[in-house]
């Protein structure tokens, strides 16, 4: 097994004069070296062909025992140089100062097969100088959703990080699931994510709360060059802005996607953003099964719902806000930013029309269809209908009144149903009408069917898998792998990975809301 690392951002950017995993305050440095704990019978769970192609290795690498040996933290190969990097944040609103990567090390930048620059992560590697109390390891269960859903997310279309491998580690993890004083031990284990880029708004935040102005100056130069290689050319205002802008609006595409699948990310903290505009860090987040824009999957937030559905696109602007705040120092003038965060605004808006047009069908969307949409989120949230399947079932019915009858199993009660369905169907005729006007049924379907995915990673199957794999059976796990791998294809003799979420799962542990523990 070989890969070929390129440690562009050790070569580029201050690290830490000291090393290992003793808790400190990092100033003056982007990283701290710290080596990955080792753990007790490092083993593969399961592993994503796709990620695996993109980094050149086989499924000889795969099954070769070096590999579990060097993604579960127990050995190096040549070129890797293990760190952990050096940011903070705004956490629900508020300013927490140094967080870093308490549980991930990163092992290098590998120079992957198609010639793009790829970060090896280990999440739940150990202790790292930014774990504060906590022990640096992960549990099995949330590290079986990160790696299910970075993959899934892929599939669907929707930027993210990846994940290479789910490793298994021989050894016990105590946590407290339900902050409730039961701690008790649990399987755990290690997954290798993958990205071109790790850096996070937070990164950007500590330098700048700090007065490091420097720092701050080194790393954007550094993110440019590196993560904006169009971008870069001669230093100054116009390229900063230049870069700043598309900050923005990489993010407004982002949480069209997020809205568009029905994904709620659960802590949207300003140190789980990515400056690329990749959907990072898979912690308390859940799929929408009724339609809600009030609910967020994160116990932590039941009170405040910061972090719920329909108040995502928003908060990455306040996010993008703090960044702005931090870039500050850079420009000698506020406008280019204040420019950079209405062309977020302008940037979702467009997005959310396009989205509106791919769910609906339509060729384009305008003031009518946006008031159309509105008019459904409202009927789907007052009814308790599922997202995933109604939509879905949407392309594939006659536009008309009489297409109700056939998106009855979306209803999860009864009662509702026959309640809104007067109001269902004069909504289904406005939209016949609407379809009238685009002219190609096939069109109206196929712009559907490629918008609107039969599969997502609902909890309860996510639930259901874990909970397998507890009792030592991986084979959860690996159906939904491949399932999640065509999202929008019909599979026959899959259609239980399509069903709605049952009566049981309601509000049953892992199924309705997590907490941060893992």
């Amino acid at each position: 097994m070989q890969l070929n690392f390129d440690n562009r951002l050790l070569r580029e950017l201050p690290g830490d004069p000291v090393s290992g995993p003793q808790v400190r305050q990092v100033r003056g440095a982007l990283w701290s070296q710290v080596a990955p704990t080792a753990v007790a019978a490092p083993r593969v769970l399961a592993w994503s062909a796709e990620v695996a192609d993109l980094l050149g290795l086989s499924a000889g690498d795969i099954a070769d025992p070096q590999f579990a040996q060097v993604f579960g933290g127990n050995a190096l190969l040549p070129g890797m140089a293990p760190y952990a990097t050096n940011y903070g944040g705004h956490q629900f609103g508020n300013w927490a100062g140094q967080l870093g990567d308490g549980r991930a090390i990163c092992l290098g930048e590998v120079i992957a097969a198609d010639g793009s620059r790829q970060e090896l992560q280990l999440k739940g590697a150990g202790p790292t100088p930014y774990s504060r109390f906590a022990d640096g390891r992960a549990v099995l269960r949330s590290s079986i959703r990160e790696f299910l859903c970075s993959e899934a997310m892929a599939h669907l279309g929707v930027p993210t990080t990846r994940a290479l491998c789910l490793i298994g580690t021989g050894e016990a993890v105590v946590r407290d699931m339900f902050y409730d004083g039961h701690a008790a031990p649990e399987p755990g284990a290690v997954v290798c994510r993958v990205a071109p880029s790790f850096l996070r708004f937070g990164h950007f935040e500590l330098p700048a709360s700090r007065g490091e102005s420097a720092l701050l100056r080194q790393l954007v130069d550094f993110t440019i060059a590196r993560d904006f290689p169009h971008l870069d050319g001669p230093a100054g205002q116009a390229r900063d802005a230049a870069w700043f802008a598309e900050v923005c609006t990489r993010t407004a595409t982002l949480m069209a996607h997020w809205m568009r699948v029905g994904f709620v990310h659960g802590v949207m903290n300003t140190d789980n953003l990515s400056i690329t505009g990749l959907t990072i860090d898979y912690g308390p987040y859940g799929w929408i099964d009724d339609f809600d824009l009030d609910w967020t999957p994160n116990t932590t937030d039941a009170s405040g719902r910061r972090y719920r559905f329909g108040w995502q696109p928003q908060v990455a602007f306040w996010n993008l806000s703090r960044l702005a705040g931090a870039l500050a120092p850079l420009f000698a003038d506020a406008a280019p930013l204040e420019d950079a965060l209405r062309g977020y605004a302008d940037a979702y808006a467009a997005a959310e029309r396009a989205t509106i047009a791919a769910k609906l069908g339509l060729a384009e969307c305008g003031p009518a269809d946006q008031a159309l949409m509105a008019d459904l989120h409202a009927l789907l949230q007052q009814a308790e209908v599922d997202m995933t399947l109604f939509f879905r079932g949407l392309g594939e019915h006659a536009p008309g009144a009489q297409a109700l009858q056939g998106l009855r199993e979306a209803f999860y009660d009864d009662a509702k149903y026959q309640a809104h369905a007067g109001a269902f169907g004069a909504w289904l005729e406005r939209y016949a009408q609407r379809c009238a006007q685009e002219g190609s049924e096939d069109a109206r379907r196929a712009r559907m069917r490629a918008a609107n995915p039969r599969y997502v990673l609902r909890n309860y199957l996510a639930q259901q898998a874990i909970d397998r794999a507890h009792a030592g059976d991986l084979g959860g796990v690996h159906a939904l792998l491949e399932v999640l791998r065509h999202p929008y294809d019909d599979q026959p003799g899959r259609e239980a990975f399509a069903r709605k979420r049952p009566d049981w799962a309601r509000s049953a542990p892992g199924c309705s809301m997590l907490s941060c523990s893992s």
